[in-house]
């Protein structure tokens, strides 16, 4: 079975030609960092359309008109050939997107907006021509939807500019409903300081103003964009890289007393801090410059703490452990090293924890009467995806945690599938025996680059 079968990307490269034309186009939006780029719609042609189809998932939920890849890809070309002729001619219409629910971790559902096929092709070749020139634009502070960069590397950043450097407060903020509170003219103003190709922002604006359908009703709203969307986190990133990385960069950090360093992916964000009065001043004028651009801090759900070294020295001193913060689905504490040093550890949310683990059970009951090795190949599959993003350094006991509840669920609703009755530890490990799980292990920070090396050799 093919990755485009089992519901992947099939991982398409840029061919030759197109790849030669987007490079010109980043090269020009390096040199030229005020450059208006003029005439760049004609390059979403057949071919750019056929590789933005090939990068979309093939298991992605259907939009409003219900086509999926697999009745598209039947006349593949015939179909991308015509959507070529539509968006050439001016009679491409963008179709309401389809709301649906997923759970948070709170209990309340986040709406999800679901794009239709033609739309998402759209949106991807699209969305490739703004990455092209908004790369050359973004500041090292954003790290989310970014081609090269991920949650790893901000964890791996934050980790070591505490460790090494001068923090000590941190903001943990967090914006209410950012993608729902975007204030499109603004956005719109953004994008014509680097695009005034009328092509290109007519498409955009077909896409902000479409609507969604829930419950058979077409619901408007007049700001955001549409989370869900292929194209939506280009923009909220280049949004959030005018409302906020360049504020802080040109205006906020030349007048602080001392450091300070800003973490974002995508709307989740903290910022660290060397002087309290600086972190003070910066909380109070963040609100104030979010409420110009329509955002707002999500007032329970924003903190300074006092973290870094000075914290963990001062708890040395009255037996209080400094405050943690969460960050991309791991709580950073304070912590010593083994040669006695301070160091920032991790370990996994307690709620994602819980959350991963229910998941699991899940797995366990609905898959109890499938053959073994179906079940051992789901369950392999979940802990290493778990260990794939959670198996960093220090959290190996979370790891433990995941892996041992696992193996208590997979043995509970094994024991209730059948007449065969309960199965007990003895029977179970034989079971083990013949299909193993994968045990827990730290994946992230092993492989780092040569000059990094030493300082993972002391957070060991």
């Amino acid at each position: 079975m093919n990755e485009t079968a089992k519901g992947k990307k099939d991982g398409t490269p840029l061919p030759e030609s197109l790849s030669t034309r987007l490079n010109r186009i980043s090269e020009t939006a390096r040199q030229h960092p005020q450059f208006q780029f003029q005439n760049i719609a004609h390059h979403i042609n057949v071919e750019m359309l056929e590789w933005g189809y090939r990068q979309l998932r093939k298991d992605a939920a259907a939009g409003v008109d219900g086509v999926t890849t697999k009745d598209y890809e039947r006349n593949l070309q015939s179909n991308l050939e015509d959507l070529y002729k539509r968006l050439k001619e001016g009679r491409y219409r963008a179709q309401p997107l389809r709301r649906v629910y997923i759970e948070k971790e709170d209990g309340k559902k986040r709406p999800l907006s679901i794009p239709a096929l033609e739309d998402k092709i759209v949106q991807r070749a699209a969305a490739e021509l703004l990455i092209r020139i908004y790369e050359q634009d973004f500041l090292p502070a954003s790290y989310g939807y970014r081609p090269g960069r991920g949650a790893h590397d901000a964890l791996d950043a934050i980790q070591r500019d505490i460790t090494l450097g001068n923090a000590n407060y941190v903001l943990d903020a967090d914006i209410s409903d950012y993608f729902g509170s975007i204030v499109r003219d603004e956005l719109k103003q953004m994008l014509t300081k680097r695009i005034t190709d009328k092509n290109l922002l007519r498409l955009i604006g077909k896409w902000l103003h479409v609507g969604v359908i829930e419950e058979g009703r077409l619901l408007l709203s007049e700001e955001g964009v549409y989370q869900g969307s292929v194209i939506s986190p280009v923009l909220a990133n280049i949004y959030l890289h005018e409302v906020l990385d360049l504020w802080v960069k040109e205006v906020v950090k030349p007048r602080l007393r001392g450091e300070m360093k800003l973490y974002r992916f995508a709307d989740d964000l903290v910022c660290t801090f060397e002087y309290q009065k600086d972190a003070q001043r910066f909380l109070k004028v963040l609100s104030q410059r979010f409420g110009k651009f329509g955002l707002k801090l999500h007032p329970e759900k924003t903190r300074l703490i006092e973290f870094g070294r000075s914290a963990w020295a001062k708890s040395k001193k009255t037996g209080v452990p400094p405050m943690t913060f969460n960050f991309l689905g791991m709580t950073h504490y304070c912590g010593i090293s083994q040669q006695g040093k301070f160091v920032v550890k991790v370990k996994t949310m307690a709620k994602r924890l819980r959350r991963g683990i229910k998941r699991v059970a899940v797995k366990c009951r609905i898959n109890r009467h499938r053959p073994l090795s179906k079940q051992h190949q789901e369950l392999r599959s979940a802990l290493h995806g778990h260990y794939a993003y959670y198996g960093r350094r220090h959290n190996i006991f979370a790891l433990g945690q995941f892996y041992r509840s696992t193996l208590r669920f997979w043995k509970k609703w094994l024991s209730r599938r059948g007449r065969k009755g309960y199965v007990t530890w003895k029977k179970f490990e034989k079971i083990l025996g013949k299909y193993p799980l994968p045990k827990p292990r730290i994946v992230q920070g092993l492989m780092r680059p040569r000059s990094q090396l030493w300082l993972f050799r002391e957070l060991a």
